[in-house]
């Protein structure tokens, strides 16, 4: 079986190896490939989006090869078409949204992929920008660090910031990342609302059967929703007006669960008090983008699910998925059975 380890630089090839061998032994046929994301960010390959390298660069890279585990390859129609020998990719992210499933179904190769592997990370950072949204860490670093300012008026009681304990944080979906932010909102001591109609069980919190009512309730307010028909521009400036005056917006899910232009006009009226934002519409940000003028605005770039301990789960994951197609066991996560 040959083998292709396309990493990148955070999933490294060398992790992705190692991971391959691990599992497998010394026994098969690993070729290596490193693809330039984040270096270069990713983007859209033909159809497929997020994706890294070129499909020429990948067309040479599958000679021979059976299986591909990957994190940012484009496996697009005409790359799966000059890949006779392929059988089973595997993508080390939460979907495959670098592989065109339809494609690869109609040449019988199998596509999997590597649920959960970010969530701790992300929920870590999503808790950490929610701090440095609501304490100001970020504008008062800038301020004694960079100008060499020691502001007092950050002290002011209008200047300063709102604790979590006692504070009723919103989470819109309660998936892996989010049931893991309810608990660290939990042990803060927040109050906890939770609206998630495909939420199953128990959950952390008040279940809330509408959005419109998490958002009238809740002070803080996080994203945690997948990006579908349904939740695509989830969030605009009716659904930000119904937030209490002076509260704040997470959002270190997905950019189209949100409309910016309106997240701005909310933070430059001062009906919003803050914002932390981890993920974007465009990405990168345009240079001419109002969020760069628009105050109390905390930004990152799209870092949430960016730790060393995801970068080796995901290779752990994608090489246990390999082992079961090398035994002919089933596969855990396959998009087309």
């Amino acid at each position: 079986m040959r083998i292709l380890a396309a990493g990148d630089h955070f999933v490294l090839t060398s992790l992705l190896v190692k991971a391959l061998r691990d599992e497998l032994g010394d026994a098969p046929d690993i070729a290596e490939a490193t693809l330039p994301w984040p270096v270069e960010p990713f983007g859209r390959v033909a159809e497929v989006d997020e994706a890294s390298g070129t499909e020429d660069a990948m067309i040479e890279a599958l000679d021979g090869v059976e299986v591909c585990v990957t994190q940012m390859a484009p496996f697009t129609r005409r790359v799966l078409a000059a890949a006779p020998d392929l059988k089973l990719i595997v993508v080390s992210r939460g979907g495959p949204v670098n592989v065109n499933v339809e494609a690869a179904t109609e040449r019988g190769v199998r596509v999997c992929y590597a649920p959960g592997r970010n969530a701790t990370a992300t929920a870590e950072f999503t808790v950490g920008i929610m701090l440095a949204t609501l304490r100001r860490i970020p504008q008062t670093h800038q301020s004694l660090a960079v100008e060499h300012e020691w502001r007092g008026d950050f002290y002011s009681y209008d200047n300063c910031g709102l604790e979590l304990e006692d504070t009723t944080v919103g989470l819109v979906g309660y998936g892996a990342i989010g049931s893991r932010v309810a608990r660290v909102m939990a042990a803060f001591g927040a109050k906890v609302l939770v609206h998630d109609p495909y939420a199953k069980g128990e959950i952390i919190g008040e279940r809330v059967d509408t959005l419109d009512e998490l958002l009238t309730r809740s002070r803080v307010v996080t994203l945690h929703a997948r990006v579908t028909p349904e939740t695509r521009g989830l969030i605009g400036a009716r659904e930000l007006g119904l937030m209490p005056s002076g509260s704040v917006l997470v959002n270190v899910a997905r950019g189209p669960l949100l409309d910016y232009d309106a997240l701005c006009d909310a933070l430059d009226s001062g009906h919003l008090m803050a914002a932390g934002l981890d993920t974007f519409y465009e990405e990168p940000v345009p240079a001419g983008s109002r969020l760069f003028t628009t105050p109390n605005l905390v930004m990152t770039p799209h870092l949430g699910g960016a730790s060393r301990a995801v970068a080796h789960k995901a290779a752990r994951i994608v090489a246990a998925e390999v082992g079961r197609y090398s035994r002919g066991e089933a596969l855990a996560h396959c998009m087309n059975p």
